[in-house]
């Protein structure tokens, strides 16, 4: 594999006269409504994690009694890592079957169960009522979530990858962490709007209900839009393949997934630790760091959260286009580099306490977390080929976020309580930005190549005027 933080190459239009068969023509409306129906998905996703991360305070007092304060946030965040236990599981359920059976139908399960997941904890009565079963009942719905966002991120990601020309797949992917962004703004916003406006007692009592029912609605429309689509052009292809051949198609079992794609899991592992510590370093845990450790105001440290997001939300698909010109490896590097140089001098700046300290600190560090958010959605499916991409990917997704990102709230509060230590957060992305980088050394460069497995894809102007296609 190259080590070179190479550039990537120009895009190359199909020769003239080339053959349709050796290029798939990209319908430009049907990506961007492919594009909007995966991006809903996480931002649903994301919507609940951001609630469930803001409201985390209220949670553990909804249903982890306590005169502890930090003991009822623990409790609170262990039930939130448990989910990532079982994603692992999910994304060995979703993956293989997504590559079996197709991406748009089980990306359309996957929506389903977690909305009705979500809708459910909404509904769960409280500790002072049915005492010892509130904790289990929230538990189970927080299983729910994570064995069908098991086979989220890895199917919406392939999704969009399959369906964009390859010299926009970087674009078009950074608008999948787009979504994320918007769920997480909808989430914090709402929580903030309510802290704002109810007293402590009707939030405790029954306002924290709220974003949780939300989600019925929010998942009936997601999946109205999934179940328009049609199959990614990748997809169809493969089965057009073996239609033609008169064969079924191969039934590609877990452990050749794992084992035949051993390497490219390993960097799959080590790109989403880096990119899921930091993610949920600063979208997850540090609403909670400012209000529970630092003792700031809590409105004012979502409503800088908040900034910070929509900052994000601005510079994402700039910088998902910027991959797609220099390539996803340069930009993913960037990132690492300035997690382990500026993750120290940035929590300095939060402990400070004063609000332009905060915004200074989190802003710097929401301005690096782009370099992932933008660039991985595109990078992450073309470590794989088509035939296992959806199933490979979600098990390494899944297994990295289970590991390392879901569980940063819960390690991080366990580490500052063990030592005392209020820098830990600041560690720990430095060595999470370690290991990135070297996945980011090893992997291949993917801008404006063609994914694995697939034909070439171009927009219907790349066409030489002789040559015709149906488009994707």
């Amino acid at each position: 594999m190259s080590s070179a933080l190479n550039v990537a190459p120009r895009p190359t239009a199909p020769a003239k006269g080339a053959s349709p068969d050796e290029f798939t023509v990209t319908d430009p409306a049907l990506v961007k409504r492919a594009v909007k129906a995966a991006a809903l998905g996480n931002a649903m996703e994301w919507f609940d994690f951001g609630v469930y991360s803001y409201i985390a305070v209220t949670l553990g007092k909804v249903f982890f009694p306590s005169g502890n304060p930090t003991a009822q946030l623990l409790a609170t965040f262990g039930a939130f890592a448990a989910a990532f236990l079982v994603r692992p599981i999910g994304g060995m359920v979703f993956g293989p079957l997504g590559d079996r059976v197709g991406r748009q139908k089980v990306l359309a399960v996957t929506m389903i169960m977690m909305a009705a997941g979500t809708f459910a904890i909404g509904l769960i009565p409280s500790y002072a009522t049915i005492g010892v079963w509130a904790p289990i009942l929230l538990l189970l719905a927080r299983l729910v979530q994570g064995f069908s966002t098991g086979g989220e991120y890895g199917g919406a990601s392939t999704f969009i990858a399959e369906y964009a020309p390859d010299k926009k797949r970087g674009f078009f992917g950074s608008w999948l962490e787009f979504g994320t962004l918007a769920g997480y703004i909808g989430g914090a916003g709402l929580v903030t709007l309510m802290t704002a406006l109810l007293s402590s007692d009707d939030l405790l009592s029954w306002g924290w209900r709220i974003p949780f029912l939300i989600a019925g609605p929010m998942g009936i429309i997601g999946l109205y839009l999934r179940m328009r689509l049609e199959e990614t052009p990748a997809f169809a292809a493969e089965l057009k393949n073996a239609h033609e051949s008169e064969k079924a198609r191969p039934k590609v079992k877990v452990r050749d997934m794992i084992a035949g794609q051993w390497k490219a899991l390993l960097l799959c592992v080590g790109l989403v630790l880096v990119f899921n510590v930091t993610d949920y370093m600063l979208l997850s845990y540090m609403p909670s760091y400012l209000t529970s450790e630092l003792h700031y105001d809590e409105t004012h440290g979502l409503l800088v959260v908040l900034g910070v997001m929509a900052l994000m939300m601005i510079v994402q698909p700039f910088a998902g286009a910027l991959s797609d010109r220099v390539g996803r490896r340069p930009v993913i590097a960037a990132g690492c580099v300035g997690f382990f140089a500026l993750s120290v001098p940035a929590l300095l700046l939060i402990r400070d306490g004063s609000l332009w300290a905060i915004a200074l600190g989190m802003g710097a560090l929401g301005l690096l977390l782009v370099c992932f958010t933008s660039a991985m959605p595109s990078a992450l499916p073309a470590l794989f080929p088509t035939r296992v991409r959806y199933g490979s990917l979600s098990i390494g997704f899944n297994i990295s976020v289970s590991l390392f990102g879901g569980t940063t709230p819960l390690v991080v509060t366990a580490l500052i309580g063990a030592t005392g230590n209020m820098m830990m957060p600041a560690y720990y992305m430095m060595a999470a930005a370690v290991i990135g980088g070297i996945a980011v050394w090893f992997m291949t460069e993917s801008a404006r190549r063609p994914l694995p497995g697939s034909l070439p894809a171009v927009e219907p102007g790349d066409l030489p005027r002789t040559a015709t296609a149906t488009a994707a």
